[in-house]
């Protein structure tokens, strides 16, 4: 009977035991997730659903936030599930669940497709057809385009694949409006070219585990002088670009002002990474994912202070 008791009590070491391995199986599905990108698409996809004109009951709202973010979990699971093979070797994701063998590459499969199909179409049947249609596209996108094609054959994999990133915001925008318009393909145009400077500035410093698995970097292809030339041309169109929409009238004055000066902050950092500077392309890439937080989250708050005093 103490036994039982110890057991019903959560110290016998057997049920311990059973407890740690099923709580550190959960863990790594949730890492399957990536919940770090996970979190920027949450967030992004919130923006533009304040962003849109109209409004959303909040249950619905929250509805189509969750399935986004799930959808956006489920790309990170079939990227992990692809990419198993390269992350083993390289030293920034060799620790992930498939690599490491916490997960089965045909659990991750299974995972991310169950994630990728239950995601869109409950955003159809909940939301709207648009935002599942794009929600669709982003997976096809990030899995497909990015990772099976473009990541081992371009350069250029970033570019193109970061249309997946940029994604969100139409998608919360189309929740709301159940349509894309100019407005939402500022959002997402602001992501787009965000991305090259971004992740150029990350690759120029960790190029080498690019080198070992054959993945085309630019910096390892091209060299890090033309990676340079590439940031200071994308800095150099992100940052006026971000104005767009004061200019457009959808953003007030305050996010017309902090988008100004972000922008001039972003481009003298990206000069300095230019002129090859010492560790300035690690100063760039942490204060880019800054610039695109403060970026979002000042349109957010703007919209929601407006919406309140209206």
């Amino acid at each position: 009977m103490s036994d039982m008791a110890e057991a019903l009590e959560g110290n016998d070491p057997m049920t311990a035991a059973f407890s740690a391995q099923r709580q550190a199986d959960a863990a790594d599905f949730i890492a399957l997730l990536k919940p770090r990108v996970m979190s920027l698409v949450i967030f992004t996809a919130f923006v533009g659903l304040i962003a849109a004109p109209g409004t959303m009951n909040p249950v619905l709202a929250f509805s189509a936030l969750l399935l986004i973010a799930i959808g956006a979990g489920a790309s990170g699971a079939l990227n992990m599930w692809y990419d198993a093979d390269i992350d083993a070797v390289m030293k920034r994701t060799a620790d992930r669940p498939v690599p490491a063998g916490r997960v089965s590459a045909g659990d991750a499969l299974g995972f991310g497709m169950t994630l990728s199909v239950g995601s869109v179409l409950l955003t159809g049947l909940l939301v709207n057809f648009t935002a599942a249609f794009l929600l669709a596209l982003t997976i096809f996108f990030y899995v497909v385009i990015y990772t099976m094609w473009l990541k081992r054959l371009t350069p250029q994999n970033i570019v193109i694949g970061g249309a997946a990133g940029a994604f969100p915001p139409m998608i919360g925008w189309a929740a709301v409006t159940n349509s894309v318009t100019i407005e939402s393909l500022v959002l997402f145009g602001i992501i787009f070219l965000w991305t090259p400077p971004h992740f150029w500035s990350l690759s120029l410093f960790i190029g080498e585990d690019y080198r070992k698995v054959g993945v085309p970097m630019l910096p390892v292809v091209a060299g890090k002088a033309v990676t340079r030339n590439q940031i200071m041309l994308y800095s150099l169109l992100v940052a006026p670009f971000a104005v767009l929409p004061w200019y457009m009238g959808f953003a007030g004055p305050v996010y017309g002002a902090t988008a100004a000066l972000l922008g001039a902050i972003f481009l003298t950092m990206a000069f300095h990474v230019w002129r090859g500077k010492e560790k300035a392309e690690r100063k760039l890439f942490a204060f880019s994912i800054v610039y695109l937080f403060v970026l979002f989250a000042t349109l957010a708050f703007e919209r929601i202070i407006v919406g309140a005093m209206a």
